[in-house]
């Protein structure tokens, strides 16, 4: 089946007894044993339960992946997956990650030994030079949050594959809808569920794909001993999310590419960060791994007082926090997502205080646009 008929499936008529198309919600903390040594295959809800295995087995057949795993955050998905290295290891990172990835590498797994290198993962030559003899793992965000940045995932994946290192990749922004890093390669992707899968604002869950099995019995045994899993409510509202995605991304790619070109052409805006523009460097590389851009745009005031004006001043935009929901939002990463980064770092990356990031909805475009062009004044 075409992805497209995929999304729609997922979860479907997983009761066999009843023939339910919905996946039921089995809202149960524990399973009868049938008999002493016996098990229906499910036993505790932390280690498994049905809703939340739909949920599991539909990022792993969107991904094209051996196995899945669903997390109450996207950063219990994040911290599961740091979770398989050892005091001693090494990582190289992408350099403009997402602010809480920063902080967890920053604050807590730096206390448990494990280091960190970051770097702009849109150049392979210098993401192998933050290649250590104690790396064991590449993670990268493609396109980058905020600034939209392109890395070269064959590229990334040759690179790990002689040195012996996982490639991870974070796939929020683009859905397995348009793209798919384990059929590139990658050994591992990342996903805040929260954003684009569920896709409505109103859940919060985090998911793990990985290519190979062995590797997603890891992260499995890692979930389970730490339970950090989703809940079979939010198990079934991401499900439930998931089967509009193709029509969702379809809509978020269309408004986002109109915006960016109108914003290229306003006189405030003095750099718009979106792969899906002519003039944005890592285009033709994105084209060649992905099939579409997403919904997701940064932009450039010419000022910074204009920055906070344009938050007071939105109305159909809502300035707020997250992303991938069918609400547009804009967000002001220097004082909120990436606010964990020192300034120096911030500044020296491009997430400055005339930096604005838009996540753009499902709306009429014509009406997202007007509600910028009465804000950016």
């Amino acid at each position: 089946m075409k992805i497209t008929s995929k999304i729609v499936h997922v979860g479907g008529c997983t009761d066999e007894k009843t023939g339910a198309i919905s996946t039921p919600i089995y809202q149960t903390a524990t399973f009868r044993h049938p008999a002493l040594g016996q098990s229906t295959g499910f036993d505790y809800t932390r280690t498994k339960n049905p809703t939340r295995m739909a949920a599991e087995e539909a990022i792993a057949l969107l991904e094209e992946g051996a196995g899945g795993c669903a997390f109450s955050s996207g950063m219990a998905a994040v911290t599961a997956v740091l979770m398989l290295y050892n005091s001693g290891d090494h990582l190289a990172v992408v350099s403009d990650c997402y602010g809480g990835t920063y902080r967890v590498l920053d604050k807590v797994f730096s206390r448990l030994g494990l280091s960190v290198t970051f770097a702009d993962t849109s150049d392979v030559r210098t993401v192998a030079a933050a290649v250590t003899p104690a790396t064991k793992g590449i993670l990268v965000e493609t396109p980058t949050n905020p600034l939209m940045k392109i890395a070269d995932i064959r590229g990334i994946v040759a690179l790990a594959r002689r040195h012996g290192l996982h490639t991870i990749v974070d796939n929020t922004f683009l859905t397995p809808y348009f793209q798919r890093p384990l059929t590139l390669g990658a050994d591992l992707v990342i996903h805040s569920g929260t954003k684009y899968l569920a896709g409505h604002n109103d859940l919060l869950c985090g998911l793990v794909a990985a290519r190979e099995k062995e590797l997603a019995d890891r992260v499995a045994f890692i979930q389970n001993s730490t339970g950090g899993v989703l809940s079979p409510g939010d198990s079934w509202l991401l499900i439930r999310g998931i089967k509009t995605l193709a029509l969702r991304m379809d809509k978020h790619d269309s408004n986002a590419r109109q915006i960016a070109e109108w914003l290229v052409r306003h006189p405030r805006i003095s750099a718009v960060h979106y792969p899906g523009l002519d003039g944005h460097p890592g285009k033709e590389l994105h084209d060649s791994q992905a099939s579409g851009y997403g919904g997701m745009l940064a932009f450039e005031v010419d000022e910074a007082a204009l920055a906070p004006r344009i938050l007071s001043r939105v109305k159909l935009v809502k300035f707020a926090e997250s992303l991938g929901g069918v609400e547009s939002l804009i967000t002001f990463p220097a004082v909120q997502t990436h606010a964990d980064i020192p300034p120096a770092l911030r500044e020296e990356l491009g997430i400055t205080d005339r930096l604005l990031r838009l996540s753009v909805g499902i709306e009429d475009a014509g009406d997202i646009i007007a509600d910028l062009a009465q804000a950016i004044i």
